[in-house]
């Protein structure tokens, strides 16, 4: 039989809620929203998540703390990625969370992040041997088998972070796509990606899905390499009002197809595939089958 739960994840980009149902194998999204805080480009900036994000961050809990009662269920698991884990201040974040919002936050690993999206990719996937999901703060990187994870790699590649590291503005400067360039480079110089067969890439995540909604309105789910370097190559010389007009995503989605396409061109081009299928299921779904098969004990709302 099936149930309702729910699940919110504090990403580097957006802090994303999910109310579903499932009976363990399909899931049935009741309330699929996003807020879109950019956490993972204050912290790389200013090292903590400040106090007015902090104040956005709470307000937004809140609400879906809210939302999800409505919705019929009082469970509900609360998790956080890379712009948490390397806040300075994530303690103190945490803290204010648990007595302002009254929920539990759990800060997990890059290796269970990479876990729960494999996991949620298998909804609507043919079973990867790789899962790429980039996000704000970082890149996740996993083999897998039969939806399973075997093995995984966090890369310093989020599309957030990128954008203020290279202090990104748009029309990017050549500069800009420089730094971007190079960090891209040293990171894949410094890290050993996973290895595998015959590869069968998946990507999940708000970007790559920013990329396919961008590329393919018809809702083609192969995207190929040189679609993607067609993509970094237009937003390269636009603007973000004309990027956004141009591809039909929401401005602040439209800032991240640059790193975005950049960093998902590079990685197939060193697994040496020339495409990834998109899933539209992800970390929040994989946390979703968890709760339902007891594998995570979600806090009472």
């Amino acid at each position: 039989m099936a149930r309702t739960w729910a699940t919110a994840d504090i990403g580097s980009n957006t802090v994303h809620l999910l109310v579903a149902t499932t009976d363990g194998k399909k899931l049935e999204r009741l309330v699929n929203e996003s807020e879109w805080l950019s956490l993972g480009e204050t912290v790389t900036k200013e090292g903590i998540v400040t106090d007015a994000k902090l104040k956005h961050l709470i307000d937004t809990l809140r609400r879906f703390r809210r939302t999800a009662r409505a919705r019929g269920t009082d469970r509900f698991y609360l998790f956080a990625t890379e712009a948490i884990r390397i806040a300075r201040n994530h303690e103190k974040v945490l803290d204010t969370i648990a007595s302002e919002a009254e929920v539990v936050v759990e800060v997990i690993s890059p290796r269970r992040e990479a876990e729960l999206s494999v996991r949620g990719c298998c909804l609507d996937s043919p079973s990867p041997s790789v899962m790429i999901e980039v996000g704000g703060g970082s890149v996740q990187i996993a083999s897998a088998e039969n939806y399973e994870l075997v093995d995984s790699v966090s890369l310093p590649l989020g599309s957030g972070r990128l954008m203020a590291e290279a202090g990104l503005r748009f029309p990017p400067s050549h500069h800009g796509i420089e730094i971007i360039e190079d960090h891209i480079k040293r990171a894949l110089q410094d890290y050993e990606l996973v290895e595998s067969g015959p590869t069968q890439v998946v990507g999940c995540g708000g970007v790559v899905r920013g990329l396919w909604r961008a590329l393919h309105p018809d809702g083609e789910k192969v995207l190929l390499v040189e679609e993607l370097d067609y993509l970094s190559f237009q937003c390269r010389r636009l603007n973000i009002s004309t990027i956004a007009a141009r591809f039909g995503v929401k401005n602040r989605r439209a800032a991240t197809l640059l790193p975005g396409a950049m960093v998902y061109s590079a990685l197939l081009k060193r697994l040496g595939v020339e495409e990834i299928h998109v899933s539209e299921y992800g970390v929040r779904e994989g946390a979703v089958l968890e709760m339902s098969r007891g594998r995570i004990e979600p806090c009472l709302v």
